[in-house]
C-alpha cells in the first residue's frame, strides 16, 4: 500500500470516528461538517481506485 492510499484510508477512519462522536453528542452542525468531509474523502478514494470498506457510519 502506498503512502497516498494509507493516508487516505486513515483520514476516512478518523472522519468516521469524528462523525460518530458528533452524532452521539447531538452536534448537528458538526455532523454536517464531518459528513461533508467523509463524502469528499470517499469520492477522492473512488476517483483514485482506492477500495474503502463498508462502514456503519
Amino acid at each position: 500500500m502506498d503512502a497516498f492510499t494509507a493516508g487516505l484510508l486513515q483520514r476516512i477512519r478518523t472522519t468516521e470516528s469524528d462523525l460518530t462522536r458528533a452524532r452521539d453528542e447531538g452536534d448537528d452542525f458538526l455532523v454536517e461538517v464531518e459528513q461533508g468531509e467523509l463524502d469528499d474523502l470517499r469520492r477522492l478514494a473512488a476517483e483514485h481506485g482506492v477500495e474503502v470498506g463498508v462502514s456503519s457510519v
